[in-house]
């Protein structure tokens, strides 16, 4: 065999020389095992500050004497740990799913004389394997020989860079003519190669390697030798994980959860504090339950801090966490139902790999886009060619010169000669496309296989091209770009040919040497001619990208192709207007000269400042911007309303996304593409969109999202995003509120027991009020509310204004709930203070009211409140809202009914036996319930009144514009064409024929011809029209 480089051996043999058993092919992505997933999951979630945070308190609990049970804590934590690692370890179990189902795949190997199947994992460092057509390489090796006389297969290599034309492989010369199992078995050998190396272009030999992965295409089997194999193939060293993004709303709750624990780090300090300026006065006698503190005891002051912050850590909301990874799994669900995301012809709906980012896809203020597959079909369309100076084009399938017509009847057109037919055999023989058929049944008939490339059978053919427009022109026998050629004589011939085969087999310096053996062949080249394709543009791709600008959103388009193509296919995408001003940064050669056309550019923006501006840059001269003018770059950029980088390679556009995403401004980032040369742009942007096209699915799956078709991104960011953000943004403010309400009076109350660290609230109120009595009517919220209809928020893009910049979530939105928090908190203490505080009557049996009574009475009007405030906030309502809200404030007082009516034999102490039954058979504290609720909630709905009506947002706009009076027409047409018209009130939800006037009156509105949504559903298609009742009657 051919020998590489010394450094690694493989011996093929009958196994005579031992092969090193930890070389097997075992492959691996999964995270964890039976043996360290406890553990190492532990571990993974403890690096989590709110976890940690709440295990320091746990252990607190356990070591000294305080005011709550350590249950309290313990439990709410165990559940978050266990609800997070049922999910990972769910998600890590698919990962293993994978993992066996490639390594138990079945492969046969070579032993013994005779061909063995074995398991895939079992392939060890030298076998000789077996692979059949379109099965995918177990392994990567080297070829040994194929059933095809001249000892070459193709293989297709779309899984590893996203490629999907047939790459041709050659066999080992000497190797080529062990065709059968017996002379295989005979082989004596030893392969000298490479280290294993991540490159997937640098093979150990002159395209004799086949990587594990590749899948075998046009050839019935080959025999290969495995030489990498498990994680040391190429495959596996090219896997990456993807780098963890966080959005900003997982920023923002970070930066909140550290405002609040300095919240509670004053509480705490401030108590300690009291409790010791407290008791120096002298005039406390205190009781025996809350004796003197030494003062100067560094140890007990210490304690009483520690007691403290046990006693306040309910502050830090610790299920905040766990709601928030529910409502991102659950919710993504949301975006693969949709039916408006869904492509019928290729059969393809959206699909989520990562949840973590829905709320990003609501804050997108850059989008950056491939060209070819995202913004057109990748679907080439012969137009013309010229051939020594005279134009032919395309009809009929006929190639006519310019001038002629094809009505003139067969056989009267000018015969090619000359360089037409040197043209013609020049396109015809240098590409890389290959023909697919099936021998099997074109042998059985005895015919010639070779007869389907001769277009002698009818029999479908399948065309395989390393692109598009090579494969819509060969099939036309044609090609595209310029064509020329050189003439060489025998002798020329034999020394190129030389030349090239050892630039190929060099060990070293490889890319440099073909460099020059390709630059020696292509000079002195005659020009034949040049052909002409056209690439048609995606539907609606100029209506999404007009949306996505009056979204607030800026389109970047980064493209490979040259500056004219890159331009004209803007300007037909509506990516640049006619009326823009062309700027050009173009064929900069020096950084002297690059800085003063930027420092020209500069100028020209700010005295027309007044038109709008388009800048095209190709990625040479972006090289020299980025060099040393990278802030003066970044000025023109951001002041152009459309930016152009053509002539870009795979990672230029990464570098622009990083670029934009890294200045200081830290705008969000949103890249899509189709093909493997836009994964690094994915990846470095925030948001990472594939587009399920021709060129492979490598960019679809290293995306966090992946849609068919451009213009589902309208709907993608304008709706779903905007639900997200809405949802989430409101989840995470809501939970520091309901917190706040919690623990304040809890505060308030030491002010009142000498703050002897005397609880409020029961162990098992203090358990369960985030994770059974307020946790529901949030998730179920932040799981289905819509602010607008989404018909409006795709009709109006430009809605998405309203929560950019991540508003909902600013520090001013922030303070607004968190005073709300402290202000609610405020009226459940002192509200029952004053209103049962002096009655010690309360309960109509002698009875006083007791401190138990009390703090239920605050617990009572709490869960209340804030389950209420949830309810008007939420905009959309649903049954499982309805049952959620409604039944979490029942829930919790048949809760309180059977907790504090029976008595429980496994509760060490029971001091809420009959407390709550005595507290509802009081009238005085139902009336306290009722004053304390409105008087917490009536301010609130009095805000959004004022607000609604005197300064309302375009978004609250769109809600009056749609409620009370909006109708909308539905209009069924059934497969009998009878035809009802009804009328669809959105405020109620319900449906009614309509009376004939009222058709008459529709008709008359001209309501039954504006169509917005088709949807077909059984065996009638429904269509929504819409328009404002009340608004068209005016």
């Amino acid at each position: 065999l051919d020998c590489w480089i010394l450094k690694s051996i493989v011996v093929v043999s009958n196994y005579s020389v031992p092969v090193n058993p930890e070389r097997w092919f075992l492959f691996f992505l999964f995270q964890y095992t039976v043996w360290n997933f406890v553990p190492k999951n532990l571990f993974e979630q403890f690096r989590r500050i709110a976890n940690f945070y709440f295990l320091i308190i746990f252990l607190v609990q356990l070591m000294i004497d305080t005011p709550t049970s350590p249950v309290t804590s313990g439990l709410p934590l165990f559940f978050v740990i266990t609800v997070t690692a049922i999910k990972q370890g769910y998600e890590d179990w698919l990962r293993h799913k994978a993992d066996n189902e490639v390594n138990g795949a079945p492969v046969f190997v070579v032993r013994s004389g005779s061909l063995v199947q074995t398991r895939s994992k079992n392939i060890r460092v030298g076998d000789i394997v077996r692979v059949a057509k379109d099965e995918t390489f177990p392994a990567d090796l080297v070829l040994l020989s194929s059933d095809r006389p001249d000892g070459t297969c193709h293989i297709t290599t779309a899984s590893l860079d996203g490629e999907t034309n047939l790459k041709t492989h050659y066999s080992v010369p000497e190797t080529s003519v062990c065709q059968s199992v017996s002379q295989l078995e005979a082989l004596q050998a030893v392969v000298e190669c490479q280290q294993p190396e991540a490159d997937l272009y640098r093979p150990l030999g002159p395209e004799n390697l086949l990587l594990r992965g590749a899948r075998l295409k046009n050839t019935k089997e080959i025999f290969g030798l495995a030489v990498y194999t498990g994680m040391e193939s190429k495959m596996a060293l090219n896997y990456k994980c993807k780098s963890q993004k966080r959005s900003a709303v997982e920023k923002s709750m970070n930066t909140f959860l550290i405002i609040y624990l300095i919240i509670l780090l004053s509480e705490a300090i401030l108590s300690t504090i009291l409790k010791y300026a407290w008791q120096a006065e002298t005039k406390w006698d205190e009781p025996f339950y809350n004796q003197k503190t030494e003062r100067n005891a560094f140890l007990l002051i210490c304690f009483y801090f520690l007691a403290f912050l046990v006693l306040y850590n309910f502050i830090i909301p610790i299920s905040l966490y766990v709601t928030v990874e529910m409502q991102k799994f659950l919710g993504s669900f949301f975006i693969g139902w949709d039916l408006d995301l869904y492509h019928e012809e290729s059969d393809q709906k959206a699909q989520v790999n990562t949840s973590d980012l829905n709320e990003e896809l609501g804050q997108v203020e850059y989008v950056f886009t491939d060209k070819t597959g995202t913004l057109t079909e990748n679907e080439m369309q012969f137009r013309e060619c010229s051939i020594n100076g005279t134009k032919y084009r395309e009809v009929n399938g006929k190639l006519i010169p310019e001038g002629m017509t094809d009505d003139s009847p067969d056989g009267s057109m000018p015969p090619l000669m000359g360089d037409e037919l040197l043209f013609l055999k020049a396109v015809s023989l240098c590409h890389t496309v290959q023909i697919s058929y099936d021998q099997s049944d074109c042998l059985a008939v005895g015919g010639d296989p070779f007869s389907h490339a001769n277009g002698f059978s009818s029999s479908p053919m399948e065309y395989y091209a390393s692109s598009p427009d090579e494969k819509a022109l060969v099939e036309k026998g044609l090609r595209t770009l310029v064509v020329a050629c050189r003439h060489f004589s025998p002798e020329e011939y034999i020394d190129v040919d030389k030349k090239l085969n050892s630039a190929r087999t060099a060990l070293q310096q490889r890319e440099e040497r073909l460099q020059e053996a390709f630059s020696y062949i292509e000079k002195d080249l005659q020009l034949l001619g040049a052909t002409g394709v056209e690439d048609k543009l995606q539907d609606k791709v100029q209506e999404t990208i007009e949306a996505l600008r009056l979204a607030g959103i800026k389109v970047w388009v980064l493209t490979g192709d040259k500056h004219e193509t890159a331009v004209t296919v803007s300007l037909s995408c509506g990516h640049f207007h006619r009326t823009m001003n062309i700027l050009e940064l173009l064929q900069q050669h020096s950084d002297n000269e690059c800085a003063e056309q930027l420092l020209t550019l500069s100028r020209r923006l700010r005295d027309d400042h007044v038109i709008q501006h388009a800048l095209v840059v190709d990625g040479a001269s972006l090289s020299l911007a980025l060099r040393e003018h990278e802030k003066l770059f970044m000025e023109v950029c951001k002041n152009c309303s459309a930016v152009l980088c053509c002539r870009m390679a795979p990672l230029q556009k990464a570098k622009v996304v990083r670029l934009l995403k890294t200045s200081p401004e830290k705008p969000i980032t949103l890249a899509i593409g189709d093909g493997a040369n836009d994964v690094s742009m994915i990846q470095e942007a925030h948001v990472g969109i594939g587009i399920m096209g021709k060129e492979g699915r490598q960019a679809v799956r290293n995306s966090d999202y992946a849609i068919a078709r451009f213009k589902f991104l309208a709907k993608l960011l304008l709706v779903h995003g905007h639900f997200y953000y809405i949802r989430i943004a409101t989840l995470v403010q809501y939970f520091f509120y309901k917190n706040v309400c919690f623990i304040t009076p809890q505060f308030l109350y030491q002010f009142f027991c000498l703050f002897s660290q005397q609880t409020l609230y029961d162990s098992v109120y203090l358990t369960l009020y985030n994770i059974c009595f307020t946790s529901l009517p949030i998730l179920v919220y932040s799981l289905f509310e819509q602010l607008v209809h989404p018909h409006v928020l795709q009709n109006k893009p430009g809605l998405y204004r309203d929560i950019s910049k991540n508003s909902l979530l600013s520090f001013r939105t922030f303070l607004y709930w968190t005073v709300l928090g402290f202000c609610h908190a405020f009226v459940f203490f002192f509200g029952s203070y004053i209103l049962m505080g002096e009655d010690t009557t309360l309960m109509g049996n002698g009875q006083m009211f007791g401190n138990w009574t009390f703090g239920t009475l605050v617990f009572t009007v709490m869960v209340i409140t804030v389950t209420l405030k949830l309810a008007l906030e939420t905009h959309f309502w649903t049954w499982m809202n309805h049952f959620v809200t409604w039944g979490s404030i029942a829930f919790y007082f048949i809760f309180s009914l059977f907790y504090g009516g029976i008595i429980w034999p496994f509760l060490h102490t029971q001091d809420m036996y009959f407390v709550f039954v005595q507290l509802l058979s009081s009238g005085s504290a139902w009336f306290a319930i009722i004053i304390i609720v409105i008087t917490c909630l009536f301010p609130d709905v009095l805000k959004k009144v004022l607000y609604r009506h005197l300064q309302p947002t375009s978004t609250q706009t769109s809600q009056v514009m749609r409620g009370g009076g909006m109708l909308l027409v539905y209009y069924q047409i059934y497969v009998n064409n009878s035809e009802k018209l009804f009328l669809w009130n959105e405020q109620n939800g319900k449906r009614a024929e309509c009376f004939p006037v009222v058709k008459r009156v529709c008709q008359a509105l001209d309501l039954i011809h504006i169509p917005t949504c088709v949807r077909k559903k059984g065996n009638y298609i429904s269509c929504y029209l819409k328009r404002a009742w009340r608004e068209e009657i005016n």
